[in-house]
């Protein structure tokens, strides 16, 4: 007689022990059940049309909490790995700033051939070429500008306007002239050019690259002091393109000071002290890159400067040292030039200052 679990009819033939004898060995536990690749839709969802009795679970869901924990440390493990090996064979390098070219500098005492004129600064400039020059700032105008091909009209101002300032910093300020500070001049190079810009004021040399002079106009004031501080100033500015990233700017200016010996310290001294003209010629090239005009920064390319009275022995690579009201120009003529020396050749470059540059007689001063 079937027993309560036996199925009517009895145990098939053949099977030994019944069904849950064949699937004993099996067991259904949590872990075998979230493996399985086909689950059964609850009673509620196999209620809508058309719904499949069972539907395929996702790789990802089949997989415990604790791994699916572990497979998402190996990928950050790996991906950590991979960004630590491309920083090392391909490390990020910021791009280097373009290179700026540095200044070519040239320096020529003009010799007089007589005696200096001296007299009242008002007087000498009255009666010297710079009579109609205009005083400071006001003598480097702007030319007339329009666009360029890679430049707007008003870029184009900015670069002039940029050189103008350095023009007035280096040139006319009486804080650069007697040996104030030099930072306001510094501020308006590029950063390429300051190591040679340093260089070039605490250790001047005419080698062509750091003479102090090239940079700027400079006077040793244990020996010269402004008589007047009013800079005559003439000259011309010109811009054109120097690629689809730069302008380039040149500059001829011709500056006329009134000196005197800094001895002179009282008022009386002062004004028994006769005043003479020193006359500066700078011809210069400039270049303003784009990116430049933000910044208010410049490269200073080339500076050609003539300069007297002055002798022609006269070592002007650090501060100009004109020939003040009186004196005359040594007989010793140019420095010598040494064939056999080797690195740059002093080349004892020197003019002549024309009589008409200097000023006309004038009454002796009162």
């Amino acid at each position: 007689m079937a027993g309560a679990g036996d199925p009517p009819e009895g145990t098939p033939e053949g099977a030994a022990g019944g069904g849950e004898d064949e699937y004993r060995s099996v067991v259904f536990d949590e872990s075998f059940v979230r493996a399985a690749r086909l689950q059964e839709y609850s009673a509620r969802e196999r209620m809508g049309d058309h719904a499949r009795a069972v539907r395929t679970r996702h790789a990802w869901a089949r997989l415990g909490g604790a791994r699916q924990a572990v497979l998402l440390v190996v990928l950050i493990v790996i991906a950590f790995g991979t960004a630590i090996y491309m920083g090392i064979r391909h490390p990020y390098k910021p791009p280097e700033p373009m290179a700026a070219e540095p200044l070519e500098a040239t320096v020529v005492p003009l010799a007089p051939t007589g005696a200096v004129p001296g007299g009242k600064p008002a007087d000498l400039f009255a009666r010297s070429p710079a009579a109609q020059y205009r005083i400071g700032a006001a003598g480097v105008n702007l030319p007339a500008v329009q666009r360029t091909e890679h430049f707007s009209e008003g870029q184009v101002v900015a670069a002039l306007s940029l050189v103008k300032d350095y023009l007035v910093r280096s040139s006319i300020d009486p804080a650069t002239l007697t040996g104030g500070s030099v930072r306001p001049v510094g501020l308006l190079l590029t950063p390429g050019q300051l190591d040679q810009f340093d260089r070039s004021l605490a250790h001047p040399a005419d080698d062509g690259r750091h003479a102090a002079t090239g940079w700027l106009l400079r006077f040793d004031p244990a020996q010269v002091a402004l008589a007047d501080p009013n800079v005559r100033v003439s000259g011309t500015l010109s811009v054109a393109e120097a690629g689809p990233d730069a302008l380039e700017v040149t500059a001829d200016f011709t500056f006329a000071y009134a000196l005197r010996p800094a001895t002179a310290k009282s008022g009386e001294a002062q004004q028994a002290a006769a005043a003479s003209l020193f006359t500066v010629r700078r011809e210069m090239s400039f270049r303003v890159r784009r990116d430049d005009l933000d910044d208010h920064r410049l490269e200073v390319l080339e500076s050609n400067l003539q300069a007297g009275p002055m002798s022609c022995s006269a070592d002007a690579a650090g501060v100009l040292r004109p020939l003040l009201a009186g004196q005359r120009a040594s007989g010793d003529g140019p420095q010598g030039t040494d064939p056999y020396a080797r690195g740059r050749s002093n080349t004892g470059l020197c003019g002549k200052l024309a009589a008409t540059s200097q000023p006309g007689q004038v009454p002796p001063a009162r």
